[in-house]
This record gives structure tokens, C-alpha cells and sequence, in this order.
């Protein structure tokens, strides 16, 4: 079985290093292409895999081919490879990673029936850490489902949802690290005003963004219950609290993610 890659960016390379990093496949089982010279070089040598600048090639050598592209090339790629993909008896297994383009746009796009999942990652699988949606095509076969979800967990954590909960998905999850950076940067921005130094602002605000997430993975607690835990009565952490909810911190991060699903749903 050899997985191959077309595009080498930034998201093929946390799932090469995952499945890598977990044994899933060897060195020689992954194949790569990428637009530029520079960039199959660079994944080559630091993967030890076998890379190149043809699409036709990867997608020729896989039995797996994952389209690891910007959503603006993927009909052009496609264009460009399904004659291999979908020859008559072979039907390679598809992988799609990027947003908005859904299961029918990339099946009819290939012009002949072909096995595809979609997933979306987002980028915290660059440190093993991602959260990956799964969407099957109906009719998926049981060790397809089974190699994709192995995948997918190579780098972080993912979850099957029907098509119709991606957006969602991009607005919780996809696109919610953004959120999540913005949070740090403005604690650690409040913490340099009190007069701590930059580096150690950012370092303990991410530690304990991580800390909390971590707490409320493994305690199962609803996160409610965790801040209540925090709030001491007449404590400084309710100060905080009260002024949050005066300035409609709640009400800003709902109306952030519904304009997210909202513009994933509209393009």
C-alpha cells in the first residue's frame, strides 16, 4: 500500500510526519509531489521520502492519493489525474483536505465513479495535536473508513460527521486556532501593560490555554463546572468574569463563528 501525496505543504507535512512518527507506513510507502523544485526537495530531505513535480507520477504510484492542495488548484489537478485515478477496475482511494469543496463538486468533477472521503484537519496537527472531521461517501467500504480514520489520528484526534456539519466543523474547529491565537495575544498584550516581559506573557497564557483544555478533556467536566471552580466568591477570577460578560465576550465569539459557517457555507 503506498500513500501519495499531491501538494506539500504545510498540512501534508504534519500528516507525514504523524504517520510517520506512528509507523503507520514506511518511508517507501509515501510518495510525494509538489509545484515547485524547491519544495519536493525540502520534504524529501527531511522526510526521507520519494518526491518529485508530477502529479501524473504520484497519482500513478499510489494506491492512496491525497489532494493536499489550495481549494482554487484542485480542478485543474483533477483535470490532471483522473484518467489514472478512475481507470476501468482500479479506482484508487481519493482523500480531500480542503474546504468547500464538497464530495458530488469532487466526484463530478472526476467524471467517472471514484472512492472519496473529505477531511478538514486544522494546522495544531503540525505539532500532533490536530482536530480532523471525516466525511465518507455513502457507500464507503468498512477498510477504507478504517485506513482513513488511521490517518487522520496519525496527527491529532478525528471524528466522522455527516457532510452537511462541515461547516460547522470549519467554524469550531477549522478556523477556531485563529480564535484562539487572538485570545493569547490580547492576554499576554494585558499582561505586558501590568509589566511582564513579552516572552514569558505568551508562554505562561499558552500554557494555561493548554492546561485548560487538557482538564477539560480528561475530567469530562463541563467547562461551565471548570470556571465555576476557578471563581472564587468574592475572588479576582469573577472580577474578570463579570467584565467578560459586560463586554459581550459570549455574545462576540457566537457571532465570530456563525460568520465563519456562514461565509464556509456561502464561499
Amino acid at each position: 500500500m503506498k500513500l501519495g501525496f499531491i501538494g506539500l505543504g504545510n498540512m501534508a507535512n504534519a500528516m507525514i510526519g504523524g504517520i510517520l512518527e506512528k509507523g503507520l507506513y514506511t518511508k517507501s510507502e509515501i510518495i510525494g509531489s509538489a509545484k515547485t523544485v524547491e519544495t519536493a526537495e525540502r520534504v524529501a530531505e527531511k522526510y526521507g521520502i520519494e518526491t518529485g513535480t508530477d502529479n501524473r507520477r504520484t497519482a500513478q504510484e499510489a494506491d492512496v492519493v491525497i489532494l493536499a492542495i489550495k481549494p482554487i488548484f484542485f480542478a485543474e489537478v483533477i483535470d490532471e489525474i483522473k484518467d489514472i485515478v478512475t481507470v476501468a477496475g482500479e479506482k484508487k482511494l481519493v482523500i480531500s483536505i480542503a474546504a468547500g469543496k464538497t464530495i458530488e463538486w469532487i466526484a463530478a468533477r472526476f467524471g467517472a465513479p471514484v472512492r472519496l472521503v473529505r477531511c478538514m484537519p486544522n494546522t495544531p496537527a503540525l505539532v500532533g495535536e490536530g482536530c480532523t472531521c471525516v466525511c465518507f461517501q455513502e457507500g464507503t467500504a468498512k477498510a477504507d473508513e478504517e485506513l482513513v480514520l488511521s490517518v487522520m489520528n496519525s496527527f491529532g484526534k478525528a471524528s466522522v460527521l455527516p457532510e452537511r456539519l462541515m461547516d460547522a466543523f470549519v467554524g469550531v474547529a477549522g478556523s477556531s486556532p485563529a480564535y484562539v491565537f487572538l485570545f493569547i495575544e490580547a492576554m499576554a498584550d494585558a499582561a505586558v501593560q501590568a509589566g511582564m516581559p513579552r516572552k514569558q506573557a505568551y508562554e505562561f497564557v499558552a500554557q494555561s490555554v493548554l492546561g485548560s483544555a487538557k482538564l477539560m478533556l480528561e475530567t469530562g467536566k463541563h467547562p461551565g463546572e471548570l470556571k465555576d471552580m476557578v471563581c472564587s466568591p468574592g475572588g479576582t477570577t469573577i472580577e474578570a468574569v463579570k467584565v467578560l460578560e459586560e463586554k459581550g465576550f459570549r455574545a462576540a465569539v457566537l457571532d465570530a463563528v456563525e460568520a465563519c459557517v456562514n461565509k464556509s457555507k456561502n464561499g
